[in-house]
């Protein structure tokens, strides 16, 4: 059984820098009618529990440790029993949110995440965050970019820990390699293909210079 991809919308707040802003995050549930995958568990435990309903939440995958990713990552894993993953170049961020407690397991480029109709294979792509991971799946012919690469551009690379020409290179080989006709479900906002993102590439390098 081919497994469905859900979307759930929370707001909050990203903190880094001493800056505040207000966002509003995809969430994204994978997995069948009895065991589900959620990719970034951001600001809201209850209304994630709620998108899980009685299933089996059985990973908390974390595309990177900026807060509004993670925040509510701590209370999800403790009412489910879900295990949190987290790449370990990211433990410093992490220690930012939530420095009593640690993730459960550490993500390592090329592993598989596996669910029910789900193989979730992890794509160290630093640059918006050190330990920033994706995550392709060629079954279901996507690619969680969390804040990677979004419509129109790769993420944000102008605060601590992030640098520009680490995030293009991780998009040029790691992301663009992937088929043109991969859909990308990104961290924040609406998705796009791998093709009508490869052609712009130049244009961001030449835009970040």
């Amino acid at each position: 059984m081919t497994a469905r991809i859900e979307r759930l919308v929370t707001s909050g707040q990203f903190k880094l820098d001493g800056g505040t802003w207000d966002v509003d995050n995809n969430v994204w549930l994978v997995g069948d009618d009895h065991e589900v995958i959620v990719i970034d568990a951001a600001h809201d435990a209850d209304a994630i529990v709620e998108a899980v309903g009685d299933r089996r939440l059985t990973a908390i995958v974390c595309t990177h440790a900026h807060n509004d990713h993670i925040d509510a990552a701590p209370a999800l894993a403790d009412r489910t029993g879900a295990t949190i993953w987290l790449h370990p170049d990211d433990l410093s961020l992490w220690k930012q949110t939530h420095p009593d407690r640690d993730p459960d397991a550490h993500l390592v480029d090329g592993q598989i995440i596996e669910g029910p109709g789900v193989d979730l294979t992890v794509l160290h792509t630093p640059g918006h965050a050190p330990g920033a991971v994706c995550l392709y799946d060629a079954g279901l012919g996507v690619v969680f970019t969390g804040d990677t690469l979004f419509q129109g551009g790769p993420g944000a690379t102008g605060r601590s820990y992030s640098h520009f020409p680490t995030i293009i290179d991780s998009i040029r080989t790691r992301l663009l390699a992937l088929p043109p006709e991969t859909r990308v479900l990104t961290g924040h906002g609406d998705g796009t293909t791998i093709g009508a993102e490869a052609p712009q590439l130049q244009e961001w390098i030449d835009r970040g210079h």
